[in-house]
């Protein structure tokens, strides 16, 4: 068999996946999606799994969205089922950048409420990326089941998520307005004012929100 300087390169970027530096690592993954290979999509996938360098993950996430999706999709989905945190994270991410909506099955409740941060909300980016027309509300359910979550970019994370949906989150933020934990509430209320003005930092939008649900209102009277 013939050994081309294509095959020397790729395998030469394959061993520099596994390099102790991290250079080496973004350069190799670079390289990998620069020529895309079928052969390499199980490595790239596998790399994203345990990878700890923000921007190399990013750049394996750019290598596989350069490879067809009939074959990185396959691979993905079974990602998303791992048992390793970071593996069903960046799994979803990459779904997400990918985009292909026979994707969503995939996008299952149980991951949408992970315990682990950095899952839940690669699932909340995806699912508004994959949600099929329709089925907005429903996803708007699972999602206002997360308010009041977390620190706050989780909770920056999940209201822009549920903006991204638009009109189809109306009612289940006006229900979370009067939520007894006033966490959610100030949350929902947060999240309210962003999707009325998408320009207004979070930061102000959620400690405006408390201050209201400490004072006992809901942010609506007068409006």
């Amino acid at each position: 068999m013939t050994v081309t300087g294509q095959d020397t390169n790729a395998g030469r970027a394959l061993r520099g996946l596994e390099d102790g530096r991290a250079s080496v690592r973004l350069r190799a993954a670079l390289e990998l999606g620069a020529a895309p290979d079928p052969r390499h999509v199980d490595r790239l996938v596998e790399r994203s799994a345990i990878e700890p360098e923000f921007f190399v993950r990013d750049m394996l996430t750019w290598a596989l969205t350069r490879h067809p999706v009939a074959l990185t999709l396959p691979a993905l989905l079974r990602e998303v089922r791992s048992r390793r945190a970071q593996a069903r994270s960046q799994a979803l991410h990459t779904l997400s950048k990918i985009g292909d909506r026979q994707a969503w099955p995939a996008i299952t409740r149980t991951l949408l409420t992970d315990t682990d941060d950095e899952v839940a909300r690669s699932a909340w980016r995806a699912a508004v990326v994959l949600v099929p027309e329709g089925e907005e509300p429903a996803l708007a359910e699972v999602l206002a089941t997360q308010l009041g979550r977390g620190r706050r970019e989780t909770q920056l994370s999940l209201s822009r998520a549920l903006v991204a949906l638009g009109e189809a989150i109306t009612g289940v933020l006006l229900t979370a307005t009067t939520d007894p934990d006033p966490r959610v509430s100030a949350h929902a209320l947060a999240t309210q004012r962003l999707l009325r003005d998408p320009d207004a930092g979070f930061t102000f939008a959620i400690e405006e929100a408390k201050r209201v649900v400490a004072l006992g209102g809901t942010g609506e009277e007068g409006r």
